[in-house]
Protein backbone atom coordinates (compact mmCIF):
# COMPACT_ATOMS: atom_id res chain seq x y z
CA UNK A 1 0.00 0.00 0.00
CA UNK A 2 1.53 3.02 -1.07
CA UNK A 3 0.84 5.85 1.95
CA UNK A 4 1.49 9.90 1.14
CA UNK A 5 1.74 12.36 4.00
CA UNK A 6 2.85 11.40 7.47
CA UNK A 7 2.75 13.74 10.07
CA UNK A 8 3.13 13.56 14.01
CA UNK A 9 3.37 17.81 14.76
CA UNK A 10 4.55 16.44 18.04
CA UNK A 11 6.24 20.41 18.03
CA UNK A 12 3.23 22.12 17.56
CA UNK A 13 1.53 20.30 20.90
CA UNK A 14 1.85 21.65 24.35
CA UNK A 15 1.46 18.21 25.51
CA UNK A 16 4.45 15.93 26.02
CA UNK A 17 3.15 12.99 23.91
CA UNK A 18 -28.40 -15.03 27.80
CA UNK A 19 -30.55 -16.24 25.45
CA UNK A 20 -29.31 -19.55 24.16
CA UNK A 21 -27.66 -19.66 20.29
CA UNK A 22 -28.99 -21.46 17.63
CA UNK A 23 -27.97 -24.55 16.92
CA UNK A 24 -24.47 -24.35 15.13
CA UNK A 25 -23.83 -25.38 11.52
CA UNK A 26 -21.33 -28.36 11.19
CA UNK A 27 -17.78 -27.60 11.89
CA UNK A 28 -16.17 -26.59 8.15
CA UNK A 29 -19.82 -26.68 6.42
CA UNK A 30 -21.40 -23.04 5.22
CA UNK A 31 -24.35 -22.58 3.37
CA UNK A 32 -22.07 -20.10 0.68
CA UNK A 33 -24.99 -19.80 -1.69
CA UNK A 34 -27.29 -18.31 1.53
CA UNK A 35 -24.11 -15.64 2.30
CA UNK A 36 -24.23 -14.82 -1.25
CA UNK A 37 -27.66 -14.18 -0.78
CA UNK A 38 -27.54 -12.21 2.14
CA UNK A 39 -24.70 -10.08 1.20
CA UNK A 40 -26.04 -9.02 -2.08
CA UNK A 41 -29.58 -8.83 0.33
CA UNK A 42 -27.77 -6.30 2.26
CA UNK A 43 -26.15 -4.22 -0.36
CA UNK A 44 -29.71 -3.18 -1.88
CA UNK A 45 -30.92 -2.48 1.76
CA UNK A 46 -28.04 0.52 1.79
CA UNK A 47 -28.39 1.47 -1.84
CA UNK A 48 -32.25 2.10 -1.29
CA UNK A 49 -31.78 2.92 2.52
CA UNK A 50 -34.43 -0.02 3.67
CA UNK A 51 -33.29 0.13 7.44
CA UNK A 52 -35.89 -2.63 7.76
CA UNK A 53 -34.71 -4.86 5.39
CA UNK A 54 -31.17 -4.82 6.69
CA UNK A 55 -32.35 -5.55 10.47
CA UNK A 56 -34.01 -8.61 9.01
CA UNK A 57 -30.80 -9.82 7.98
CA UNK A 58 -29.70 -9.84 11.47
CA UNK A 59 -30.25 -12.74 14.09
CA UNK A 60 -33.59 -12.55 15.71
CA UNK A 61 -31.92 -12.70 19.17
CA UNK A 62 -29.21 -9.80 18.61
CA UNK A 63 -30.20 -6.59 18.43
CA UNK A 64 -27.46 -5.02 18.74
CA UNK A 65 -26.55 -6.40 15.43
CA UNK A 66 -29.70 -5.28 13.76
CA UNK A 67 -29.29 -2.04 15.45
CA UNK A 68 -25.76 -1.99 13.55
CA UNK A 69 -26.63 -3.11 9.85
CA UNK A 70 -30.11 -0.22 10.35
CA UNK A 71 -26.54 2.37 11.21
CA UNK A 72 -24.75 1.55 8.70
CA UNK A 73 -27.84 1.72 6.13
CA UNK A 74 -27.81 5.36 7.30
CA UNK A 75 -24.70 5.90 6.81
CA UNK A 76 -24.81 4.86 3.31
CA UNK A 77 -27.86 7.68 3.00
CA UNK A 78 -25.83 10.38 4.72
CA UNK A 79 -22.81 9.98 2.77
CA UNK A 80 -24.76 9.39 -0.70
CA UNK A 81 -23.17 6.00 -1.28
CA UNK A 82 -23.44 4.91 -4.80
CA UNK A 83 -21.99 1.56 -6.89
CA UNK A 84 -22.73 -0.32 -3.52
CA UNK A 85 -21.61 -3.90 -4.38
CA UNK A 86 -20.66 -6.53 -2.24
CA UNK A 87 -19.67 -9.98 -3.86
CA UNK A 88 -18.48 -13.09 -1.81
CA UNK A 89 -15.32 -14.47 -1.93
CA UNK A 90 -14.53 -17.00 0.17
CA UNK A 91 -14.45 -18.24 4.03
CA UNK A 92 -11.85 -16.76 6.43
CA UNK A 93 -11.11 -18.93 8.92
CA UNK A 94 -13.07 -22.03 10.35
CA UNK A 95 -16.59 -22.21 12.03
CA UNK A 96 -17.11 -21.61 15.72
CA UNK A 97 -19.10 -23.66 18.26
CA UNK A 98 -21.88 -21.19 17.85
CA UNK A 99 -22.01 -21.13 14.38
CA UNK A 100 -20.05 -17.89 13.36
CA UNK A 101 -17.68 -17.37 10.52
CA UNK A 102 -16.69 -14.71 8.48
CA UNK A 103 -17.07 -14.18 4.98
CA UNK A 104 -14.90 -11.75 3.21
CA UNK A 105 -16.52 -10.13 0.40
CA UNK A 106 -15.25 -7.77 -2.56
CA UNK A 107 -16.63 -4.56 -1.98
CA UNK A 108 -17.73 -1.62 -4.00
CA UNK A 109 -18.71 1.90 -3.65
CA UNK A 110 -17.76 5.71 -3.96
CA UNK A 111 -19.05 9.06 -2.22
CA UNK A 112 -21.33 11.00 -4.62
CA UNK A 113 -19.35 13.90 -5.42
CA UNK A 114 -16.47 13.71 -4.17
CA UNK A 115 -15.19 10.42 -5.38
CA UNK A 116 -15.49 10.10 -9.01
CA UNK A 117 -14.26 6.14 -9.42
CA UNK A 118 -15.24 3.50 -7.03
CA UNK A 119 -13.16 2.10 -4.29
CA UNK A 120 -12.74 -1.44 -4.80
CA UNK A 121 -11.51 -3.62 -1.73
CA UNK A 122 -12.30 -7.21 0.23
CA UNK A 123 -13.97 -6.46 3.31
CA UNK A 124 -14.94 -9.17 6.16
CA UNK A 125 -18.37 -9.92 7.33
CA UNK A 126 -19.23 -11.77 10.32
CA UNK A 127 -22.05 -14.29 9.54
CA UNK A 128 -23.73 -16.50 12.22
CA UNK A 129 -25.33 -19.98 10.48
CA UNK A 130 -27.97 -21.97 12.60
CA UNK A 131 -31.20 -23.63 11.99
CA UNK A 132 -31.00 -23.70 8.55
CA UNK A 133 -30.08 -19.96 7.64
CA UNK A 134 -27.58 -17.30 7.66
CA UNK A 135 -27.50 -14.25 9.30
CA UNK A 136 -25.07 -11.01 9.28
CA UNK A 137 -24.10 -9.80 12.40
CA UNK A 138 -21.22 -7.23 11.74
CA UNK A 139 -18.93 -5.96 9.43
CA UNK A 140 -14.79 -5.48 9.19
CA UNK A 141 -14.10 -9.01 10.75
CA UNK A 142 -11.09 -11.49 9.58
CA UNK A 143 -8.50 -9.14 8.72
CA UNK A 144 -9.54 -7.64 5.83
CA UNK A 145 -9.57 -3.36 5.26
CA UNK A 146 -12.57 -2.41 7.88
CA UNK A 147 -13.87 0.92 5.98
CA UNK A 148 -14.78 3.31 8.86
CA UNK A 149 -18.12 3.92 7.12
CA UNK A 150 -19.19 0.59 7.22
CA UNK A 151 -18.56 -0.83 10.64
CA UNK A 152 -19.78 1.58 12.36
CA UNK A 153 -22.37 4.46 12.96
CA UNK A 154 -21.02 7.92 12.21
CA UNK A 155 -21.50 11.65 11.68
CA UNK A 156 -21.71 13.56 8.53
CA UNK A 157 -20.75 17.00 7.91
CA UNK A 158 -20.65 18.31 3.81
CA UNK A 159 -20.02 21.38 2.25
CA UNK A 160 -19.65 21.56 -1.54
CA UNK A 161 -15.75 21.31 -1.27
CA UNK A 162 -15.58 18.96 1.79
CA UNK A 163 -17.06 15.79 3.51
CA UNK A 164 -15.68 14.81 6.99
CA UNK A 165 -17.44 11.35 8.31
CA UNK A 166 -16.31 10.54 12.08
CA UNK A 167 -16.91 7.38 14.37
CA UNK A 168 -17.48 9.50 17.27
CA UNK A 169 -20.38 12.72 17.08
CA UNK A 170 -17.74 14.60 18.96
CA UNK A 171 -15.38 15.25 16.51
CA UNK A 172 -17.54 16.00 13.50
CA UNK A 173 -17.45 19.52 14.53
CA UNK A 174 -14.26 20.01 14.50
CA UNK A 175 -12.69 18.12 11.82
CA UNK A 176 -15.37 19.59 9.72
CA UNK A 177 -13.75 23.01 10.93
CA UNK A 178 -10.38 21.73 10.14
CA UNK A 179 -11.29 20.69 6.83
CA UNK A 180 -12.93 23.80 5.75
CA UNK A 181 -10.17 26.32 6.44
CA UNK A 182 -7.88 23.95 4.71
CA UNK A 183 -9.19 24.21 1.16
CA UNK A 184 -8.27 28.31 0.73
CA UNK A 185 -4.99 27.07 2.64
CA UNK A 186 -4.02 25.15 -0.28
CA UNK A 187 -5.36 27.15 -2.83
CA UNK A 188 -3.67 29.92 -2.08
CA UNK A 189 -1.02 28.00 -3.24
CA UNK A 190 -2.80 25.63 -5.95
CA UNK A 191 -5.58 27.91 -7.20
CA UNK A 192 -6.72 25.31 -9.86
CA UNK A 193 -7.45 23.15 -7.66
CA UNK A 194 -11.18 22.27 -7.45
CA UNK A 195 -12.02 20.50 -3.76
CA UNK A 196 -13.05 17.16 -3.16
CA UNK A 197 -11.72 16.93 0.35
CA UNK A 198 -12.74 13.77 2.54
CA UNK A 199 -11.64 13.36 6.13
CA UNK A 200 -12.41 10.04 7.76
CA UNK A 201 -12.15 9.97 11.58
CA UNK A 202 -12.06 6.38 12.99
CA UNK A 203 -12.86 5.82 16.87
CA UNK A 204 -9.37 5.27 18.02
CA UNK A 205 -5.82 4.61 16.36
CA UNK A 206 -6.11 0.68 16.27
CA UNK A 207 -9.46 1.53 14.20
CA UNK A 208 -7.42 3.48 11.80
CA UNK A 209 -5.14 0.49 11.73
CA UNK A 210 -8.19 -1.35 10.69
CA UNK A 211 -9.42 0.52 8.13
CA UNK A 212 -6.35 1.09 6.19
CA UNK A 213 -5.50 -3.37 6.62
CA UNK A 214 -2.40 -2.51 8.68
CA UNK A 215 -0.95 -4.67 11.45
CA UNK A 216 -1.92 -3.47 15.01
CA UNK A 217 -0.20 -0.34 16.32
CA UNK A 218 1.22 0.64 13.03
CA UNK A 219 -0.18 4.44 12.71
CA UNK A 220 0.04 4.92 16.46
CA UNK A 221 2.18 7.66 16.30
CA UNK A 222 0.98 8.98 13.68
CA UNK A 223 -1.46 12.26 13.48
CA UNK A 224 -3.25 11.23 9.97
CA UNK A 225 -2.21 9.58 6.35
CA UNK A 226 -3.72 10.61 3.30
CA UNK A 227 -3.90 7.36 0.70
CA UNK A 228 -6.43 5.56 -1.61
CA UNK A 229 -9.24 4.19 0.24
CA UNK A 230 -9.00 0.75 -0.99
CA UNK A 231 -4.73 0.84 -1.40
CA UNK A 232 -4.80 0.67 -5.18
CA UNK A 233 -2.69 2.55 -7.43
CA UNK A 234 -5.18 2.68 -9.59
CA UNK A 235 -5.38 6.12 -11.22
CA UNK A 236 -8.91 7.78 -10.03
CA UNK A 237 -8.56 5.39 -7.33
CA UNK A 238 -10.94 7.63 -4.08
CA UNK A 239 -7.85 9.40 -2.14
CA UNK A 240 -9.21 10.65 1.49
CA UNK A 241 -7.58 11.52 4.77
CA UNK A 242 -7.80 9.58 7.15
CA UNK A 243 -7.24 10.84 10.63
CA UNK A 244 -5.62 9.28 14.11
CA UNK A 245 -8.25 11.06 16.97
CA UNK A 246 -5.81 9.93 19.75
CA UNK A 247 -2.76 11.75 18.28
CA UNK A 248 -4.52 14.93 16.54
CA UNK A 249 -6.92 14.88 19.40
CA UNK A 250 -3.42 16.19 21.38
CA UNK A 251 -2.82 18.86 19.03
CA UNK A 252 -3.33 22.65 20.11
CA UNK A 253 -5.81 24.52 17.33
CA UNK A 254 -2.71 25.71 14.78
CA UNK A 255 -0.88 22.23 14.87
CA UNK A 256 -3.95 20.12 14.42
CA UNK A 257 -4.74 23.10 11.28
CA UNK A 258 -0.87 22.14 9.45
CA UNK A 259 -1.98 18.72 9.48
CA UNK A 260 -5.42 19.10 8.31
CA UNK A 261 -3.98 21.62 5.55
CA UNK A 262 -0.75 19.49 4.75
CA UNK A 263 -3.07 16.44 4.26
CA UNK A 264 -5.38 18.34 2.02
CA UNK A 265 -2.30 19.25 0.09
CA UNK A 266 -1.36 16.13 -0.51
CA UNK A 267 -4.93 15.46 -1.77
CA UNK A 268 -5.08 18.58 -4.21
CA UNK A 269 -1.49 17.11 -5.94
CA UNK A 270 -2.55 12.84 -6.03
CA UNK A 271 -0.10 12.21 -3.61
CA UNK A 272 -0.71 8.30 -3.20
CA UNK A 273 -0.18 7.92 -7.03
CA UNK A 274 2.76 11.05 -7.61
CA UNK A 275 6.09 9.55 -8.45
CA UNK A 276 7.93 12.90 -6.87
CA UNK A 277 10.39 12.37 -4.66
CA UNK A 278 8.98 11.83 -0.98
CA UNK A 279 11.08 14.94 0.35
CA UNK A 280 9.80 16.97 -2.22
CA UNK A 281 6.57 15.30 -1.81
CA UNK A 282 6.04 15.86 1.84
CA UNK A 283 8.20 18.93 1.82
CA UNK A 284 6.13 20.72 -0.50
CA UNK A 285 2.77 19.67 1.30
CA UNK A 286 4.43 21.42 4.78
CA UNK A 287 5.55 24.48 2.50
CA UNK A 288 1.58 25.02 2.02
CA UNK A 289 0.56 24.19 5.11
CA UNK A 290 2.94 26.75 7.08
CA UNK A 291 2.96 29.07 4.54
CA UNK A 292 1.01 31.32 6.56
CA UNK A 293 1.49 30.52 10.16
CA UNK A 294 2.94 33.05 12.59
CA UNK A 295 5.71 30.42 13.78
CA UNK A 296 9.34 30.98 13.59
CA UNK A 297 11.62 27.90 12.31
CA UNK A 298 12.97 27.46 15.60
CA UNK A 299 10.04 26.22 16.28
CA UNK A 300 8.61 24.55 13.39
CA UNK A 301 12.12 23.16 12.82
CA UNK A 302 13.01 21.90 15.68
CA UNK A 303 13.30 18.14 16.14
CA UNK A 304 15.49 18.67 12.81
CA UNK A 305 17.64 21.30 14.10
CA UNK A 306 18.45 19.39 17.94
CA UNK A 307 19.33 16.41 15.46
CA UNK A 308 21.92 18.27 13.33
CA UNK A 309 23.13 19.59 17.15
CA UNK A 310 23.82 16.00 17.87
CA UNK A 311 24.63 14.52 14.66
CA UNK A 312 25.30 16.87 12.24
CA UNK A 313 23.95 17.95 9.16
CA UNK A 314 22.78 15.03 6.75
CA UNK A 315 24.33 13.91 3.56
CA UNK A 316 21.36 13.66 1.34
CA UNK A 317 17.98 14.77 0.81
CA UNK A 318 15.85 11.97 2.97
CA UNK A 319 14.83 8.78 1.13
CA UNK A 320 12.04 6.59 1.09
CA UNK A 321 13.91 4.72 4.28
CA UNK A 322 13.80 7.80 6.60
CA UNK A 323 10.25 8.42 5.97
CA UNK A 324 8.80 5.03 6.84
CA UNK A 325 6.52 4.88 9.43
CA UNK A 326 8.37 2.53 11.49
CA UNK A 327 11.86 4.87 11.54
CA UNK A 328 13.34 7.25 14.41
CA UNK A 329 13.13 10.58 14.28
CA UNK A 330 10.36 11.00 11.92
CA UNK A 331 9.75 14.48 13.03
CA UNK A 332 12.95 15.24 12.25
CA UNK A 333 12.60 14.41 9.17
CA UNK A 334 9.47 15.61 7.91
CA UNK A 335 11.04 19.08 8.82
CA UNK A 336 14.44 18.79 6.82
CA UNK A 337 12.21 17.82 3.88
CA UNK A 338 10.67 21.17 4.51
CA UNK A 339 13.46 23.10 4.66
CA UNK A 340 14.92 21.91 1.45
CA UNK A 341 11.81 23.03 -0.15
CA UNK A 342 12.02 26.47 1.30
CA UNK A 343 15.60 26.64 0.60
CA UNK A 344 14.53 26.46 -2.97
CA UNK A 345 11.53 29.20 -2.48
CA UNK A 346 13.85 31.09 -1.31
CA UNK A 347 16.37 31.28 -4.49
CA UNK A 348 13.74 31.07 -7.30
CA UNK A 349 10.56 31.69 -5.83
CA UNK A 350 7.07 29.24 -4.88
CA UNK A 351 6.34 29.54 -8.27
CA UNK A 352 9.59 27.38 -8.71
CA UNK A 353 8.51 25.15 -6.22
CA UNK A 354 5.23 24.66 -7.44
CA UNK A 355 6.46 23.80 -11.57
CA UNK A 356 9.22 21.45 -9.82
CA UNK A 357 6.60 19.52 -7.67
CA UNK A 358 4.24 18.97 -10.96
CA UNK A 359 6.94 17.80 -13.23
CA UNK A 360 8.58 15.64 -10.94
CA UNK A 361 4.93 14.00 -9.99
CA UNK A 362 4.35 13.41 -14.25
CA UNK A 363 8.07 11.13 -13.80
CA UNK A 364 10.21 13.97 -14.70
CA UNK A 365 14.03 13.21 -13.68
CA UNK A 366 14.94 15.87 -10.60
CA UNK A 367 18.02 17.31 -11.90
CA UNK A 368 16.86 18.65 -15.58
CA UNK A 369 13.94 19.97 -13.84
CA UNK A 370 15.60 21.39 -10.59
CA UNK A 371 17.75 23.33 -12.81
CA UNK A 372 15.24 24.71 -15.24
CA UNK A 373 12.77 25.89 -12.28
CA UNK A 374 15.17 26.98 -10.02
CA UNK A 375 18.53 27.10 -11.53
CA UNK A 376 19.80 24.79 -9.06
CA UNK A 377 21.64 21.32 -8.98
CA UNK A 378 20.49 18.43 -7.05
CA UNK A 379 24.36 18.97 -5.18
CA UNK A 380 23.82 23.37 -5.20
CA UNK A 381 20.49 22.58 -3.35
CA UNK A 382 21.93 19.79 -1.05
CA UNK A 383 24.88 22.04 -0.16
CA UNK A 384 22.20 25.03 0.31
CA UNK A 385 20.11 22.88 2.41
CA UNK A 386 23.09 21.38 4.37
CA UNK A 387 24.26 25.04 5.36
CA UNK A 388 20.72 25.84 6.43
CA UNK A 389 20.62 23.25 9.14
CA UNK A 390 23.70 23.99 10.15
CA UNK A 391 23.21 27.98 10.48
CA UNK A 392 19.70 27.21 12.40
CA UNK A 393 21.31 24.95 14.60
CA UNK A 394 24.71 26.89 15.43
Amino acid sequence: MLVAGLVTWQVLNDDPYVAAPPPAAPAGEVDTAAARDLLTQFADAAATGDADAARALAPPDDPAAADLLAALVANAEQLRVRDLALRYVDRAGPVAADGTWTARADVTWRFAGFDRRPARTEVGFGLRSGAGEVHLVSVGDGGARAPVWLTAPVTVRRTPGTLVLAAEAADAERYADLATAAVPVVRRVLDRWRPRLVVEVPATAGDLDLALGAEPGTYAGIAAVTTSVDGSFAPGSPVHVLVNPEELGRLQPTGAQVVISHEATHVATGAPTSRTPLWLLEGFADHVALRDVALPVTRTAAQAIEQVRRDGPPDALPGPAEFDVRAGHLGAVYESAWLACEVIVERAGERALVALNRDLADGSPLGPALRRHAGLSEAALVSAWRERLTDLAA
